[in-house]
């Protein structure tokens, strides 16, 4: 938020900042989707709904979750929210009490700990490594797992990482996962259509022996181009949804009427969104070779391609030392993130705040001129400083 505030103020004072710290698809919600809310006002449709979400939405998930991910749920096993962010808030608060731990791989969402707290839990951070493609090795996992071991949150493709885990491996963190009747598993696939193949997406309810163990996320905002719409789901077994819909119930109530019209039409697409969504992730695919291979040429700086989502995670770390005259030391991503800023006039985010403190975070939800701009800026930037060690 420091970085944000500072980028704002330069805005503010006329300076062209070229802002890449953003969550979310630069791209219109498709037309067909967006007319289905116009059409929704004008029959309007603009009263509470079923608290749980609308019937007509939530077989619609349902058929969703059978025929794209193989899980078979029922309407009664579906909670619509107000955006998947409160179905993990009310999954954490429903299924965790104080003195139960959340075991959050690192990189993570900026929010998973919080949430964690809000809950009166303790969050364990198990941190991954970038040679690893930031994914969560089962025996970290089982290392850090006890009788008060309570969550287990997974996201894939990842935020911040836009790493994606294999079959083969979620296969193995779900043998240890058995090992310990008490855990369970939210799997944060709100991500899932924006991936790169040959890279697939599994969800972890659909393992042996998973299902009656996972709550599975999803939403709207992210494949379909919706985050101000709101919407999001949750699926899972029977008496975990209720949990969370009391929640709701006595919180926000529904989602919006009119969203989950919107929602149904962009279910109605087809399969992984159909043609509508191939086309925002053939040009985020373009996006992401061209930064691959624009930011490989810099001396230092480690790179995981990512295989889903619309992110960037690269180490920076062997530029910390460096001291620039007029700026100071760069001692962390902060301040790298804050001289990138001050230089080049481009705001990306600390990876600090996601967990690792040797990496930055670049959105690549901008046009390719956008960041051609941007890469250039960052790389002449980057060229004044000398990496303190070898790499």
């Amino acid at each position: 938020m420091a970085i944000t505030d500072q980028a704002t103020a330069l805005v503010q004072a006329g300076v062209p900042v070229i802002r890449l710290a953003a969550g979310e698809p630069d791209f219109g919600t498709p037309v067909p989707i967006a007319e289905a809310g116009i059409d929704a006002i004008r029959q309007g449709y603009t009263r509470y709904t079923p608290n749980a979400g609308t019937l007509e939405l939530r077989e619609a998930i349902c058929h969703k979750f059978q025929e794209e991910n193989g899980l078979s749920y029922t309407p009664d096993q579906i909670l619509v929210s107000n955006g998947a962010k409160q179905c993990i808030l009310q999954a954490v608060l429903a299924v965790c009490s104080p003195g139960d731990e959340v075991i959050i791989p690192a990189p993570y969402w900026v929010s998973y700990p919080e949430m964690a707290r809000l809950a009166d839990a303790t969050p364990v951070i198990v941190p991954t490594h970038i040679d690893n493609d930031f994914l969560l090795r089962p025996e970290a996992l089982a290392a850090q797992l006890s009788e008060k071991s309570r969550l287990l949150i997974l996201c894939s493709p990842s935020n911040p990482t836009g790493s994606v885990y294999p079959k083969e491996l979620l296969q193995q963190i779900a043998d240890v996962v058995k090992r310990f009747p008490r855990l369970l598993v939210l799997s944060d696939e709100i991500y899932e259509h924006i991936i790169y193949p040959p890279a697939k997406h599994t969800s972890f309810a659909a393992l042996p022996g998973m299902w009656e163990r996972t709550l599975t996320v999803n939403g709207f905002s992210k494949a379909f181009a919706m985050t101000g719409w709101r919407l999001g789901y949750l699926g899972g077994p029977k008496h975990f949804v209720s949990a969370c819909g009391k929640i709701q119930s006595q919180s926000t109530s529904g989602a919006s009427s009119i969203s989950q019209k919107v929602g149904l039409a962009a279910l109605a697409l087809g399969f992984a969104g159909g043609e509508e969504v191939a086309t925002m992730v053939k040009a985020f695919r373009e996006r992401r070779d061209y930064l691959v291979l624009s930011f490989g040429e810099l001396d230092g700086v480690k790179i995981s391609e990512p295989q889903g989502a619309f992110y960037l995670f690269m180490d920076f770390s062997s530029y910390y030392g460096s001291e620039v005259e007029g700026f100071g030391v760069i001692k962390d991503s902060e301040s790298l993130c804050r001289y990138l800023l001050d230089r080049a006039q481009v705001a990306v985010v600390p990876g600090g705040a996601f967990g690792d403190d040797n990496c930055i975070r670049i959105s690549y939800a901008a046009a390719l001129p956008t960041l051609q701009e941007a890469a250039e800026k960052i790389k002449k930037a980057v060229e004044l400083l000398r990496p303190s060690v070898a790499v």
